[in-house]
């Protein structure tokens, strides 16, 4: 696929995704991944839709009056929590390409009346809406891996566009712990997925780098990727899947969950049938802009 295409392919599936799971699987998915009973309690109803892979708030160190950004923001998860801590006096700035996900965000911050918010279309390539300098913090939670290695660039040279000097990011996002075959690359699922589109380590540290940011830390949180096929539309997790102490965990994007992936070290056939947890991981990423 060229860049165009990949872009197409992406919001269709999060316009598909923008319909949302229960708020039993959001919670469940987003508990795996570090988010408190407290901060779930606080968010409005339908902005969880059970796609994080981290918690970037929880390296934010956000405070009250600052302005935060969110890449990605898709129905509003992490920036109505945001909201809470900056306060009136801050305001926390939602982008995303994707007008079902926006449509969903600006509905619930009518039904919140929430006026420290707002959400803006927009890729995260070319923020051009937005003026340089004005963030103290950007967030972003599993969305930079959707965009096409040739553009990674441009986003962490957005960023630091945006942030003001000494600002920072607070990025959850899934990484590659080894070089991806090519059959998994090219796999639409996987990329939709948020997974064939994973950077390495050493990709992420320069263009941190070139676009001017120091204080760098990259760090698998070691969480499980295989919880989003593996939880029940209740929150529970599902009968048919394999026990965690005795089996990997496997899935594909798509939706179609399989147990006993492929074993430790050998290429993936069948994408179904792939332990995503030896591939990639979730990984924290903290950094200043110089």
């Amino acid at each position: 696929m060229d860049n165009k295409e990949t872009y197409e392919q992406v919001s269709k599936h999060y316009s598909a995704a923008s319909q949302g799971k229960s708020e039993k699987y959001g919670a469940a998915v987003a508990k795996s991944f570090g988010y408190s009973e407290e901060e779930l309690a606080a968010i409005p109803e339908g902005s969880n839709l059970g796609l994080s892979c981290g918690n970037p708030l929880a390296i934010s160190s956000i405070r009250e009056g600052e302005t935060v950004i969110d890449l990605g923001s898709g129905a509003g998860f992490d920036v109505f929590l945001a909201a809470s801590r900056v306060g009136a006096t801050g305001r926390v700035i939602g982008v995303d390409m994707n007008k079902d996900m926006l449509a969903r965000a600006n509905k619930i911050k009518a039904q919140t009346g929430r006026t420290n918010v707002e959400f803006v279309e927009s890729g995260i390539t070319d923020m051009a809406a937005l003026d340089a300098g004005i963030a103290d913090c950007i967030i972003s939670n599993c969305v930079i891996n959707l965009v096409p290695e040739t553009d990674k660039p441009l986003v962490f040279a957005e960023m630091s566009r945006l942030l003001k000097p000494g600002g920072r990011i607070a990025v959850s996002d899934i990484l590659a712990k080894k070089e991806l075959p090519q059959k998994l690359k090219s796999d639409l699922a996987m990329y939709v997925g948020c997974i064939a589109g994973a950077s390495m380590v050493a990709d992420y540290e320069r263009y941190l780098s070139d676009a001017g940011f120091g204080d760098v830390l990259i760090a698998n949180t070691n969480s499980n990727l295989n919880v989003y096929v593996q939880t029940d539309e209740d929150g529970s997790t599902k009968a048919n899947s394999c026990n965690a102490e005795t089996q990997p965990k496997s899935t594909s994007a798509s939706g179609a969950a399989g147990c006993c992936g492929v074993q430790e070290g050998k290429t993936p056939g069948n994408i179904a049938d792939t332990d995503l947890n030896e591939w990639v991981g979730s990984f924290k990423i903290y950094a200043v802009k110089n």
